[in-house]
């Protein structure tokens, strides 16, 4: 009996070598698959694929789908901003941030979904914007120039980027040489001397480091530390209240550490980040209310976020988990991605509005209690400038990110949805690697490996920050290394043919509490947090038949309070390609609570929450809790009822 256990320690001993659980991947292999950070940037642990790499399906599919069909996919046939009168098509008129908005992410969605339209209309406005470069190396419309305004260049480049990344497109690299080249010619008093520019230039230093490792123009990085001292300081303070700055903005110190290796700037990133959350962001869905820019006293979860602001927080945690490989970026994205984004635009991705907040119970087109008047929560394809064409980065950025390389010649799954990826391993070897799952609504992702012959390589899976007691699964045999929230679990081993790895993540339902909200509380599971399901009527009020503008009116209560000990789970369903809606909620919750009468809206928007524990006299109710993703009307956070004798 006793040589039977010692046979069996030994086979799974065998089973679980090469694996291990690790806080940070390494950055001293050789990473010679993929384009890393070359000398004297700071080694990443994490790269990019390149565009194409990665194949989403399941629901992440159907909402590229949606986006293909809806207001990105169309919005040429009718944004004022993306006409041949635009001077980003004939270099003569007038053109700002508007149409490099929707080119940068409507470009990408091409390349993930392989389109062949969407392909070939972004490359026509890509070949226009080239055929108009100018002798010295400026591209785009004259009057930025004239104005000395290059924010929508930096928009721009990202389009030119990913147009290198997916074709290989020659004239890339020449172009944005000799637009860098303008930039440093220029006067330093020319340099972003005001305005949006000199808030987000760290756009432009990405896209510095980004042609730096490609070319090695020692140039290149003393243009950057030109730049960056004329940047505004993030290093030192936050200079801007802005909502959409601060998502886009606050990672600047983190993308400038690559070169100043100063552990400085990356810690500003977090100190930004801490500051801002900590005051204005103590309420689920990963955002903070800044319904234009963060104001002294609202930080109750009626305030909201812009769209914009939503997108730019998300690509903002993407890079900074590809600089850093730090799993708490990916927590983050994800957070925002399901709990946010999502009730940002209508369920057919037609429309969107301007303004989302975890406590939202009208999207009607009147005032609200925002900064700005007139409406802010309707959803409309036709304004919110800004907004319905930046939210095209929002879904193919995140596809992208799904899996990266690591320095060791791995692969890490980082972001979780159901997708294949092709990519080199190795010692230059192919696979493909098929991902089934319908995570965040379940906590099963499995891993089939497709290799023509063995080959050995690391696979680095992430373990979320919320997760507890996760498990891996290698053909069939547990690895029984202690899984731990916030790490790596990392297998390094020759893979065969077929082999099959299955990842665990356990979802308990938690309650958190809010201090900061007079200890109202939300409901987590996993990666997702839960709002009462709210009876929605949609009300046309503007628009046409093919692109109308909507406002959705409750009719149902919304002003109660939970029974924290009551919440448990009453119903599953299959995901669907849209499950972001009530009625397709993968999830159901059910609690007990109380309406508490003395809650009410002040301008449309719930009131602060009354201070917990609340006594209400009214009658105990079964309520419903779905995805705050699945919510456009939503209660997120709810004052905890007190005990009764009765």
């Amino acid at each position: 009996m006793n040589a039977l256990l010692v046979l069996l320690c030994l086979i799974l001993a065998t089973e679980a070598l090469g694996a291990e659980v690790v806080k940070d991947l390494p950055t001293d292999g050789p990473g010679d698959l993929y384009v890393f950070n070359r000398e004297p940037l700071l080694p990443n642990a994490l790269a990019k694929l390149p565009i194409g790499s990665i194949t989403p399906k399941g629901w992440l599919r159907g909402q590229l789908d949606l986006m293909k069909d809806g207001m990105t996919g169309r919005l040429d046939d009718f944004s004022e901003f993306i006409t041949p009168e635009s001077g980003w098509w004939n270099g003569k008129n007038r053109g700002w941030e508007e149409m490099p908005y929707w080119l940068k992410g409507f470009g990408d969605l091409g390349y993930v979904l392989d389109d062949r339209d969407i392909k070939i209309r972004a490359r026509k406005w890509l070949d226009a914007v080239i055929a108009g470069r100018q002798d010295d190396g400026y591209f785009g419309p004259p009057e930025n120039k004239a104005k000395k305004d290059l924010w929508p260049n930096m928009v721009m480049l990202f389009g030119f980027q990913s147009l290198y990344e997916a074709t290989g497109d020659k004239r890339v690299i020449p172009l944005m040489t000799e637009y860098f080249r303008y930039q440093n010619s220029l006067p330093i008093e020319d340099l972003i001397p005001e305005s949006w520019q000199k808030i987000r230039a760290g756009d432009n230093l990405e896209s510095i480091y980004w042609l730096y490792n490609r070319t090695g123009e020692p140039w290149l990085l003393d243009l950057a530390k030109k730049l960056r001292e004329r940047t505004a300081d993030w290093t030192n303070g936050i200079p801007s209240h802005h909502g959409v700055n601060f998502c886009q903005s606050f990672r600047q110190p983190g993308v400038f550490y690559q070169q100043s290796r100063d552990k400085k700037h990356l810690d500003a990133v977090e100190r930004n980040y801490a500051e801002v959350i900590g005051e204005y962001g103590q309420a689920p869905g990963g955002m903070f209310g800044a319904d234009e820019n963060w104001r002294e006293g609202k930080t109750g979860p009626q305030q909201a976020a812009e769209t914009c602001s939503i997108v730019e927080f998300m690509y903002s945690d993407e890079s900074l988990l590809r600089i850093t490989g730090d799993l708490k970026y990916a927590d983050r994205c994800e957070d925002v991605a399901f709990n946010s984004f999502p009730a940002s635009m209508t369920p057919d991705l037609k429309a969107l509005h301007y303004l989302t907040a975890p406590n939202q119970v009208s999207c009607d087109k009147g005032d609200h209690c925002y900064q700005n008047r007139g409406t802010m929560v309707s959803y409309s394809p036709l304004i919110y400038r800004c907004c319905r064409h930046n939210v095209a980065q929002g879904w193919p950025y995140y596809a992208e990110h799904l899996w990266m390389a690591t320095r060791d010649n791995g692969l890490a799954a980082v972001l979780y949805a159901a997708s294949d990826v092709k990519a080199k391993v190795g010692s230059h070897a192919e696979v493909c690697i098929v991902e089934e799952t319908d995570y965040p609504f379940d906590d099963q992702v499995t891993f089939t490996i497709h290799t023509p012959k063995a080959v050995e390589f690391p696979l680095a899976l992430r373990i979320p920050g919320w997760c507890k007691g996760a498990r891996v699964i290698l053909n069939g045999r547990n690895l029984s290394l202690k899984s731990k929230p916030a790490s790596y679990f990392v297998l390094k081993r020759e893979w065969q043919d077929g082999d099959k790895v299955s990842l665990e993540l356990p979802m308990e339902i938690e309650v958190k509490t809010w201090e900061k909200q007079n200890g109202g509380i939300s409901v987590n599971r996993g990666p997702l947090s839960y709002s009462l399901k709210i009876g929605e009527k949609w009300q046309k009020y503007g628009g046409g038949d093919e692109w109308p503008e909507w406002e959705i009116l409750p009719t149902s209560p919304w002003n109660y309070g939970l029974i924290p000990d009551s919440i448990e789970v009453i119903k599953h369903q299959p995901v669907a390609n849209q499950p972001f809606t009530p009625e397709a909620a993968p999830i159901t919750l059910k609690a007990k609570g109380r309406r508490v009468p003395e809650w009410t809206l002040e301008m449309n928007c719930p009131a602060s929450l009354p201070k917990s524990p609340v006594t209400s006299t009214e009658p105990i109710e079964e309520v419903e809790l779905i995805p705050m993703g699945c919510a456009r009307l939503r209660i997120s956070v709810f004052p905890v009822i007190a005990p009764r004798s009765d």
